[in-house]
């Protein structure tokens, strides 16, 4: 409930930051940009209206009841899943991020503007949530390495007030670095009003539109995002090393299937939001293609926060049960 209420309070302050970064840059020009979006044609905008809100749609109806049935059900107080119940928050905030703006957008045929404000706001909230899913994905492959690897001493370790700080400090660290993005886009100063062609605010795209020097500001987000981005896999790779040659050491088949299978979906996960959101460096790297670009960032925006639930719950019998128990008292 702390980390539910910090996450209130942390919004309005990034808000707060956000549209006193626009007042100190009273040299920029530019009061807002236009979002291109995935397409220019309007034959394909009520398509992409209708398949971006059912995506949406059932990733806040997966995530959801994800939270209310480890809420709900006793059995599923246990440090693994109040992770997973976390990790379902910070999807549904990094999903409505970039998505309902694009609805909008989609729906505002003539008018696909995102105010300076607005723009900053959403960046602050991207990289949050963004780093909040990277870094408990790094606290969950933690939890497996203990409850594998010192199964006798996991509740010692995984003590409930532990497992809220962990949730803590991801949060603050993730605070901490939307912050640095957002106060570095703030720096940056556009001559007029420019064309994202993108369909959210993307840093990398904001900073081939400014007029102004951009090598400070380059260098500070490199070194944040390879820290950001670097002890979380690094964290996650140390783990799986320690949890794979420990079950290795298994002499039953069925102990080493047993013991995979409790991170079999967190792996999963980690493969597919660390894949994706690799793609789009990979692809922009070798490719200029703005449209490839977009449609690689849907994989890691919307895709990713869409199927996180349905992985979890189709592959774990005690979230089934939990949901099936849910079901059942509503009918």
């Amino acid at each position: 409930k702390v980390f539910y209420k910090s996450i209130i309070f942390h919004a309005h302050i990034l808000y707060s930051s956000c549209c006193i970064y626009m007042e100190e840059q009273n040299f920029t020009q530019v009061s807002e940009f236009l979002l291109i979006g995935l397409s220019d044609d309007p034959d394909l905008q009520p398509l992409l209206f209708g398949l971006f809100l059912s995506m949406y749609l059932m990733a806040m109806f997966g995530n959801l009841l994800i939270i209310l049935a480890v809420i709900s059900d006793s059995h599923l107080h246990t440090p693994m899943y109040f992770f997973l119940s976390n990790l379902s928050l910070a999807d549904i905030g990094f999903i409505t991020t970039t998505v309902p703006k694009m609805l909008v957008n989609i729906q505002a045929h003539s008018n696909k503007s995102i105010t300076y404000a607005g723009c900053l706001t959403q960046i602050s909230f991207f990289f949050l949530f963004g780093c909040l899913d990277s870094l408990l994905l790094a606290v969950m492959a933690y939890d497996r390495l203990v409850a594998i690897c010192h199964p006798l001493h996991y509740s010692v370790i995984m003590k409930p007030r532990i497992c809220g700080l962990l949730v803590l400090v991801s949060f603050f660290i993730s605070l901490l670095d939307s912050q640095i993005h957002c106060l570095m886009v703030s720096q940056l100063t556009f001559c007029r009003d420019a064309e994202i062609p993108h369909f959210f605010c993307d840093v990398p795209k904001l900073r081939d539109l400014a007029c102004s020097d951009t090598s400070a500001n380059n260098i500070v987000i490199f070194f944040v995002g390879t820290i950001s981005g670097f002890l979380p896999i690094s964290g996650i790779v140390f783990s799986y090393y320690r949890i794979i040659s420990s079950i290795l050491r298994v002499s039953s088949s069925n102990g080493r299937y047993k013991a995979f299978s409790t991170c079999g979906s967190h792996l999963l996960v980690v493969c597919l939001f660390y894949g994706t959101g690799l793609g789009v460096y990979l692809s922009s790297a070798i490719s200029s293609s703005p449209r490839k670009d977009e449609v690689v960032s849907v994989m890691y925006t919307v895709v990713t926060p869409m199927l996180n639930p349905f992985i979890y719950s189709l592959r774990n019998k005690d979230i089934k049960s939990a949901l099936l128990r849910i079901i059942s008292r509503i009918v």
